[in-house]
């Protein structure tokens, strides 16, 4: 699947690690596209940790990584505004000091309060934002300042379960202001686009769990997309998947960027047979083959042609019904 790339971004929750652990296959996967001289980059919507910070994360989880291979979305927040503001202006930010780390190195003053005169806001998550900082930044958008989103993602993903994220607090100032920010990470094409360059690269893949930001990303950044099935999406997501979030390859890990990409590409199978109608989606195997992934990969062709949106779907056979059952579709 490297094969006419010079650049792999990688999610990182769900798609390297999981909690507390790398998914199994992530270590050797990530070390075998640098040994074949392909860039990596690690691209995460959480602004609240520098890029030094998840390095070193993923070195004590048994992944050595470069602070250079991580791009943040609180790095493409601050270069959205450096775009479009003049060196030395003022930047209200809402977040951790990562973020203001960011702002200041893109040649921009970062300030906390509405009193020092900002022309900006940039809003990323920290788990100590509060209802002072949110009002600050209300005052400051009511009164015109240019407003960065680092992303929008409404919850995020603890070992407790799904905490509000940083669109969470978006939406409240969306809710106060009657505005909607720039958005500065995964769906939208500022984080994908600063990694690839980052990297010096030109011809990227992007390989992630989620449909909604990594592949939507990838679909608008114009690049080749793998959903791992490590994380947040399921089979049912993918099946049911609109135009705007259909990846080209499916895989159980990230071991499938060393396989051929015609093993993963998402294609009619010759040992499965598709028949589709408005209600219902019949699966039946052709030749006894034991291949769920071949099976969802043949689904998901066939279903895209037709349409989207959740189906049901069911066996024609014990072979399908067993294919089924492993890809949690019956």
């Amino acid at each position: 699947m490297l094969d006419g790339h010079d650049v792999v971004l990688l999610d990182l929750d769900g798609t390297v690690y999981r909690g507390g652990e790398l998914v199994p296959s992530a270590a050797g996967s990530v070390q075998d596209v640098r040994g074949r001289g392909v860039k990596v980059r690690f691209v995460t919507n959480n602004a609240a940790k520098s890029p030094q910070a998840v390095a070193d994360h993923l070195a004590r989880l048994g992944l050595p990584t470069e602070p250079v291979e991580v791009s943040t979305s609180s790095q493409a927040g601050a270069a959205v505004l450096a775009e479009n503001l003049p060196e030395g202006a003022k930047v209200l930010v809402v977040g951790t000091s990562a973020l203001e780390s960011e702002v200041d190195k893109v040649g921009l003053v970062p300030v906390r309060e509405v009193g020092e005169e900002p022309v900006a806001v940039v809003q990323g998550h920290s788990p100590d934002t509060a209802w002072k900082n949110l009002a600050e930044a209300c005052l400051a958008i009511r009164a015109g300042a240019l407003w960065v989103a680092c992303n929008e993602d409404v919850t995020l993903p603890t070992e407790r379960g799904e905490l509000p994220g940083n669109g969470a607090m978006v939406a409240a100032l969306k809710a106060a202001t009657g505005q909607s920010p720039t958005v500065a990470g995964k769906p939208e094409r500022p984080l994908l686009d600063n990694a690839v360059v980052s990297a010096g690269g030109t011809r990227a893949l992007m390989a992630g769990d989620r449909l909604d930001t990594d592949i939507a990303g990838a679909v608008r950044a114009g690049m080749t997309s793998l959903m791992v099935l490590t994380g947040v999406h399921t089979p049912a997501d993918l099946l049911a998947a609109g135009p705007d979030k259909r990846p080209d390859h499916v895989a159980p890990d990230l071991s499938a960027l060393h396989r051929p990409g015609a093993e993963s590409v998402v294609a009619e199978q010759p040992e499965w047979k598709v028949r589709v109608d408005d209600t219902v989606l019949e699966l039946a195997s052709n030749s006894g083959k034991d291949d769920p992934l071949g099976a969802l990969r043949t689904m998901c062709a066939v279903r895209w042609r037709h349409g989207s949106g959740a189906i049901a779907v069911r066996g024609a056979d014990p072979h399908a019904d067993s294919a089924l059952r492993t890809l949690g579709l019956s």
